[in-house]
């Protein structure tokens, strides 16, 4: 067969959709309008809806919501071109399941080359992210960095809320990164397509609490020129973020607990009942049962609050996660302009080292201290923030020292299953000392 005959016979309608029926992703497509125009088996196996009854709708009316969540492009403003572009998303299937897939869509053009709709390819990644999880293979998960076993279980509960609307409670120490486990339940749930609103009631002044909460009407005190939506307001259909919630002062807590109860509320200086559909999740550092002991935090707040609690590690727990930290903040500071820079071994010894009091925020801020005083791409210890040199340091031990060999060293990193601090362990020597030879063996 002639490679024109062959073209001709790909081309033809009938053969092309039978050979999109028979890959492995799904494909979807659609025109301006949103009107679905195809929709291939594979499409029909994930999303649990059969072509019969999407073709020729709206894929907003179709599937109840945007099919990409709040990727959509198609939600605002009319769209004048859209280039290719991937991400992963939840998907809701037909009979309400919560399935994890990554899209790729690309903008459809006719001869005279005009903007005249989508396609999107999908795969359904669910079985593989589980997979990966159960044998510790994820290094990241929505947006998260850490493969430490602890960090695993985070992920697992996470996924695990996905088809839930419960109420989530989230401690941890200041820096460990409340607000993007936050986010994390936000994007992985059914209600990612909404908005996803962070308050610190630490933060604000107790007096413009209520109002930040609730919102307030024209005239409500002195300042007030306009009605204001408050927060619950701007995430109705989403996910209210209040973090440091124990900072909350009593009164506060009260009309908090009144909301959460009957899901309505008026604004400062307002008459009309307001209803929001608003998913709560909330974050301290404090220990909140203590907390209810000192008389300083409702009970009954807090049972409403802790559904569904979940503990975040801190940095010196899970010491695996530092290298693969630092080198995302390295790749995060050369992509946003600065300088490309990289760990000499007792650097990263030095950090393997630390106590991190303030988690994963201070080893984020002691790269681009350290990317700052290299002024080159090579960062030594000499180039780290003093509090982490010296915490390195440490009275020598007498007598002679272990010699070390190539030989004697890969042994020893055979006999420790790679982790080359118990590998230091087993030679008898310390961990910037095995950094130093391997650097050397380069």
């Amino acid at each position: 067969m002639s490679a024109l005959s062959l073209e001709n016979l790909v081309t033809r309608e009938k053969n092309l959709q039978s050979i999109l029926d028979n890959m492995l992703e799904g494909i979807i497509a659609h025109d301006l309008n949103r009107r679905i125009l195809f929709f291939n088996r594979a499409a029909e196996k994930i999303t649990g809806y059969s072509r019969e009854e999407v073709i020729g709708k709206d894929c907003h009316q179709v599937f109840g919501a945007p099919f990409c969540g709040k990727k959509c492009s198609f939600c605002g403003s009319p769209v004048e071109r859209l280039e290719h572009h991937s991400y992963t998303m939840n998907v809701s299937t037909r009979s309400g399941e919560l399935r994890q897939i990554e899209m790729s869509v690309t903008g459809m053009f006719d001869d005279d080359g005009a903007f005249v709709g989508v396609l999107a390819a999908f795969r359904d990644m669910t079985e593989i992210i589980s997979l990966q999880l159960r044998l510790g293979e994820l290094t990241s998960f929505s947006g998260i960095i850490g493969k430490d076993r602890r960090m695993l279980e985070v992920y697992d509960q996470i996924r695990n809320l996905s088809p839930s609307d419960y109420p989530v409670h989230i401690t941890g120490e200041t820096g460990t990164g409340k607000e993007l486990v936050a986010a994390a339940v936000h994007n992985e749930s059914g209600r990612a397509g909404g908005p996803f609103v962070p308050v610190n009631c630490g933060a604000l002044p107790e007096g413009l609490l209520e109002s930040e909460l609730f919102g307030h009407v024209k005239g409500a005190f002195s300042g007030a020129i306009r009605d204001k939506k408050g927060r619950f307001e701007l995430a109705d259909g989403g996910t209210l973020f209040l973090d440091e919630v124990a900072e909350l002062p009593m009164h506060m807590q009260v009309k908090l607990l009144r909301v959460l109860q009957s899901r309505t509320f008026e604004r400062v200086g307002g008459e009309k009942t307001i209803s929001v559909d608003v998913r709560i999740i909330s974050a301290t550092n404090r220990d909140l049962k203590r907390e209810m002991e000192r008389k300083n935090f409702r009970e009954d707040l807090y049972y409403r609050l802790s559904v569904v609690p979940i503990k975040i590690p801190a940095l010196r727990e899970r010491k695996n996660d530092i290298p693969l930290l630092a080198s995302y903040f390295l790749k995060q500071a050369a992509e946003e302009g600065g300088r490309a820079g990289r760990l000499s071994g007792e650097a990263l010894s030095l950090l393997m080292d630390y106590s991190w009091p303030g988690n994963v925020r201070e080893l984020q801020n002691a790269i681009h201290f350290a990317l700052v005083k290299a002024r080159g791409p090579n960062i030594a210890a000499e180039h780290l923030p003093v509090e982490i040199r010296g915490a390195g340091c440490s009275t020598p031990k007498p007598g002679p020292k272990p010699l070390l060999t190539p030989e004697t060293v890969a042994a020893a990193i055979s006999r420790a299953g790679g982790n080359r601090s118990r590998a230091a362990k087993l030679l008898g020597v310390g961990r910037a000392t095995l950094y130093r030879f391997l650097e050397t063996q380069r």
